[in-house]
């Protein structure tokens, strides 16, 4: 075993360990959502609405953190929960003591260990051979060192 398997391993872990526990988390604005549907009270962020909101929240906490587990542009499905958890600690929460950020915090911290980590070797759509930051191919010029045909004069 060498270091890039435990490095792998742990990206794997973290991926797996916050996303769970945001999906747990979401289950609550789901039920909300689902018992209330357009009566549903929630934070208006931004004057989009209430509804709107609450459907960006549950997209954030419980289709992102999904997509992350199973490895699918984990770089780019974390930046959605950790908006919506700068929205919950220092907006919503802006006025409460620290005790009740701190959760909104840790999983902030947690997104963005994703978010520089990416997905590792296991992953559906790894990102760690020949990709870029965001996980796409990387494009080679027709110019570079590989692709070049040294001709004999």
């Amino acid at each position: 075993m060498n270091a890039r398997f435990y490095s792998f391993s742990a990206r794997l872990f973290f991926r797996i360990a916050f996303g769970s526990m945001m999906m747990v988390h979401g289950v609550t604005k789901l039920d909300l959502w689902m018992a209330k549907g357009k009566q549903a009270e929630f934070f208006d962020f931004l004057g989009l609405g209430s509804m709107l909101s609450l459907l960006l929240a549950i997209f954030a906490e419980m289709v992102c953190p999904l997509l992350i587990i199973i490895g699918v542009k984990s770089r780019i499905f974390s930046i959605p929960p950790m908006i919506i958890m700068l929205v919950a600690a220092f907006w919503v929460h802006a006025e409460d003591p620290f005790a009740h950020k701190e959760k909104a915090i840790l999983y902030l911290l947690g997104f963005l260990g994703i978010f520089l980590l990416g997905d590792g070797k296991y992953a559906m759509l790894p990102d760690y051979k020949r990709r870029g930051f965001w996980g796409f191919k990387k494009q080679t010029s027709a110019y570079s060192p590989k692709n070049r045909v040294l001709e004999r004069v």
